[in-house]
């Protein structure tokens, strides 16, 4: 099976420092990849490298679809002053970038954001103005905004930010329906991995310019993570879930939920 994206031999740097060196990776069709690391580590980055937004200082990368890469942001509060309609905003998935559809284009418009709203349950409030909807209706509404172009790849940067724990799980288990319904490929950048661990296929955590690529087993366990941070780290396993504590208060999971500028997509 043909890799849905790929990277190889890949490196990027911005002056002095580097982010990430030889990193290969493989992404086959309907696997749920994780990448995980503390804040300026590149994981943003690396999907601006995907969204064809940053080169990459050496190696290559390639997208094996003939589809619009799907992309979901971090979750942002939206003015509530704002009209745009829940609608309107997945319609701009659909064909912001072109004009004049045609009333033929119009009715297969309609029925395509209608169908991408109803697949993430969000037809009740989707004609309202995005602004006075909650943090997790405005989430589905650009979830269903980067699926309405049926994507091979799905990209999602800090999708569940600023989301309470019920609004956490709804949103990673559309995206995990997504991708084994329609065999789509996600990576899926997170400082929250208990709400996505039992979707997970496959983690890639950046430390510092180092980086493990495997399992959640393989990868998540106190070991593997010593190493990349080359500090003692105790990782525990609690009722299904993983807690993470170090010599550093930086490395808690309580302590990595804001992203510094240079982590931010614009």
């Amino acid at each position: 099976m043909s890799p849905a994206a790929e990277i190889s031999g890949a490196s990027l740097a911005f002056g002095g420092r580097t982010l990430w060196s030889g990193l290969d990776l493989s992404v086959q069709p309907g696997e749920f990849v994780a990448i995980l690391g503390p804040n300026g580590s590149g994981k943003t980055s690396l999907l601006k490298v995907l969204l064809g937004l940053q080169p990459l200082s050496a190696g290559s990368w390639r997208i094996a679809s003939d589809h619009p890469v799907g992309y979901v942001p971090q979750q942002r509060a939206m003015q509530e002053a704002l009209t745009l309609r829940g609608v309107d905003l997945v319609g701009l998935g659909l064909d912001g970038h072109r004009w004049g559809l045609g009333l033929r284009g119009l009715r297969e418009r309609r029925r395509r954001v209608a169908a991408a709203i109803d697949s993430v349950g969000a037809s009740a409030y989707a004609k309202s103005p995005v602004g006075r909807l909650s943090g997790g209706e405005q989430q589905r509404l650009r979830v269903a905004q980067a699926l309405i172009g049926d994507p091979d790849v799905l990209l999602c940067d800090e999708p569940l930010l600023s989301l309470d724990l019920g609004h956490q799980r709804a949103v990673s288990a559309l995206i995990d329906r997504r991708r084994r319904e329609a065999g789509t490929a996600v990576l899926f950048v997170t400082h929250e991995l208990n709400p996505v661990l039992s979707y997970v296929d496959r983690v890639l955590y950046l430390v510092d310019g180092r980086f493990r690529i495997g399992t959640p087993e393989e990868v998540m366990n106190s070991k593997t993570l010593s190493e990349l941070y080359r500090t003692k780290i105790e990782v525990l396993r609690v009722g299904g879930q993983i807690h993470i504590a170090g010599a550093q208060s930086a490395l808690c999971e309580d302590e990595a939920h804001h992203l510094e500028p240079e982590e931010r997509v614009s």
